[in-house]
Formats: structure tokens, sequence, C-alpha cells
């Protein structure tokens, strides 16, 4: 879900940012080139030109977040040239909630889901970014006709099923789920995976969410079957994550529509290559 390309080749003393002792971060399948500063108060996220309209973006939306109160990362610096483009903002303090164990996770399900339904609460009419599910298609359409689907992000029933007949399946259903998107739009996080939600390791409150690259107005379940989906990976059996399911809708104020979870799940892997 989260960082899903390429390597990393740059630097962003290269791009001109200051020396902070900068420690790349190996974790994450990002294009991009991903550091920490030495005193791990920064991260520093440096592409080549060719990709740094799109970091550019990512800047503006974490700087749009912040502004609204949802706790998350600030942007410190940007740096832009010939070479490429380096965006560095403050660490989000603590742990991501796929490191904590199980019984953390479960601890802290209640207040992810209030720290989800706050986000998602943001005010619709200041956001001027959209990654909805027309945007969600077009980017599909693209990966698949470049065959650049990765099968491993697929579930494992659909990983020997050709792209472009998930894709097809999944585009008889567009008319109807956009018709519930224009009646559930919300500020959605876009990569609302367990890696983009921190952690405080003491209080298991929701200390910030991060890699906003894709944050925008959708519909809600375009986040939702990502995070529940991604959560049942870290409960020990079928029982606890369906109980975990009823309990986040429970807490977010929500009866889950299962196909629309269904869609959406189906629908994001398509949308890395």
């Amino acid at each position: 879900m989260s960082d899903r390309r390429g390597t990393r080749t740059m630097s962003p003393v290269l791009l001109g940012v200051d020396d902070g002792g900068w420690l790349p971060v190996t974790a994450g399948e990002s294009g991009a080139a991903v550091f920490r500063s030495a005193d791990a108060t920064r991260y520093a996220k440096c592409v080549p030109a060719a990709d740094a309209a799109d970091l550019k973006a990512e800047r503006d939306r974490v700087t749009w977040l912040s502004e609204q109160g949802v706790p998350g990362p600030r942007v410190l610096d940007w740096q832009f040239g010939d070479a490429g483009g380096c965006l560095v903002t403050s660490a989000v303090p603590g742990i991501p909630a796929d490191q904590v164990p199980a019984e953390d996770l479960r601890g802290a399900w209640q207040r992810i889901a209030d720290a989800v339904r706050r986000l998602h609460e943001a005010p619709v009419s200041r956001c001027p970014f959209r990654w909805g599910l027309d945007a969600m298609v077009a980017v599909a359409r693209d990966v698949v006709a470049r065959d650049a689907v990765n099968p491993e992000f697929l579930p494992v029933d659909q990983q020997r099923t050709p792209a472009a007949e998930l894709l097809d399946r999944l585009s008889r259903q567009v008319s109807q789920r956009r018709e519930q998107e224009a009646a559930d739009l919300v500020v959605c996080h876009g990569d609302l995976c367990l890696p983009n939600i921190i952690l405080d390791p003491r209080t298991l409150d929701v200390s910030g969410f991060i890699d906003l690259g894709r944050l925008g107005l959708a519909d809600r379940y375009a986040d939702l079957a990502l995070l529940l989906a991604n959560a049942r990976e870290t409960w020990p059996d079928e029982e606890q994550a369906r109980s975990a399911d009823v309990a986040f809708a429970e807490r977010y104020g929500i009866a889950l529509d299962h196909d629309r979870l269904r869609f959406y799940l189906h629908l994001d892997p398509l949308t890395w290559g």
C-alpha cells in the first residue's frame, strides 16, 4: 500500500538541504529516496526532477492537513532544481501501527477509529485536493496498460487473473460507486494502512498520519477498505478480525457496506505501478 516503487539513489545534501547526518530509510518500496536525520526529528524525501511535481503536491497536502488540526508532519523545507526535488518534514513521534503487537493494536483500535473519523470530518469545502474514484480508475488503467501491476499486492485468489480482467470487473461497478462517492465524500488519507498511522507506544494514542501523497476528497470506503484489510493481517484469527471490524465500525459510527469495502480493496492494488 504505502511506498511501493523502485530504488533510492539521491541525497538531501546533493539537492541543497543542510547536512543533518542523513541516514537512508530502507523500509518501504517507493521510487523516492527517503532519509532520516541523525537526531531522528526530520525526514527528507528526494525524487528526480521528473517526479518533483508529485512531491510538490505532497508538500501542499502536508501543509493543508496540518492547518486543519489533524496530527501529522509539518513541512520544514522544500528544495527544487535541475537534479530533482527534496521535501523535508518533521518526524511524527512514535511507532507505526504495524510494528506494535496485536494486543497493543487492539488497545489502540478505538483511538485509531476516533482519529480516522476526525480526519474524515476535515472540511470538504476547504479541501483543494482529490483522490476520488475517477482519479483512481484513471491511474489503474494506466498501470494495467503498462503491465505494471505487482501481483504480490493482489489478493491471493486474484494473483493468477490478468490485471485487465480484474479492472474490467471493477469498471462495471464504477457508475454505482460514483453515485455512492458523491453522497459520501470526505477528506481521505488515500493510503490508510497501518504503517501510515503513528502511535505513541506508551499511551497508544495516535500521534499522527504520515505519507500524505494521495490525500484528497474520496469515498470514505477508499480508506476504510485498506485499513481494515491491513489490520486483519495482525489479528491472530478470523474471529478476532471480525470482532475488530465490528468494534471499529461501532466506534467510527458506521454500518459497514462490505460490497464497497471489497470494491476499493480490489481497486487499490491496480493503482500502484
